[in-house]
């Protein structure tokens, strides 16, 4: 396996699982956080995130040099979880995970976790509640710092789109976060 910047090569099976195996330690996370975004659901991305990585696997050999690795990855894992939405075993699955989770140091330091916890609570809920055009750039702009360019690969979307469902989806999340105060 050799990495050349992002772009990645191999030339046996072995080393194709080697390559799998990188691009799993370095995106992982990501991915997961990427179908997270979509379902809403950890239990689900998780899953989401194993069959994306089944499915890179198997379309390594598709890869084509022209974009980088995690651009790839993430139009696979975005149309992934596009599928995954529209599919009829999504519209059955209906789980209510919510943990919620308490730093107990001092009065003062609760008091502010628990403010901290409740805003940052209140912009996920508020980026969740967007359609999901507009929730996969914002994800992808602000959590993944993506850049315009890299969204409009990774989605397949012209880069003119991308400014304006961020611009959309700004405007909507400062109008769900005032109207709720």
């Amino acid at each position: 396996m050799e990495e050349t910047g992002l772009l990645i090569t191999y030339e046996t099976d072995k080393e194709k699982e080697e390559t799998l195996d990188f691009i799993m330690i370095q995106y992982g996370k990501d991915i997961l956080q990427l179908a997270y975004t979509y379902v809403k659901d950890l239990s689900q991305a998780e899953d989401l995130a194993q069959e994306i990585f089944i499915k890179c696997f198997r379309h390594l050999d598709s890869f084509k040099q022209q974009a980088n690795v995690k651009t790839w990855l993430y139009r696979i894992a975005s149309n992934h979880c596009k599928d995954y939405l529209k599919s009829w075993h999504h519209r059955k699955v209906t789980v209510n995970d919510k943990i919620t989770e308490l730093l107990l140091f001092s009065n003062h330091q609760v008091d502010e976790e628990v403010i901290k916890k409740d805003e940052d609570e209140e912009l996920v809920e508020a980026v969740f509640q967007l359609k999901i055009k507009y929730r996969e750039v914002i994800y992808l702009y602000y959590y993944e710092d993506f850049s315009i360019k890299e969204i409009s690969q990774a989605l397949k979307v012209n880069e003119n789109t991308v400014k304006t469902r961020l611009k959309r989806a700004r405007q909507l999340l400062k109008e769900i976060l005032y109207q709720e105060d």
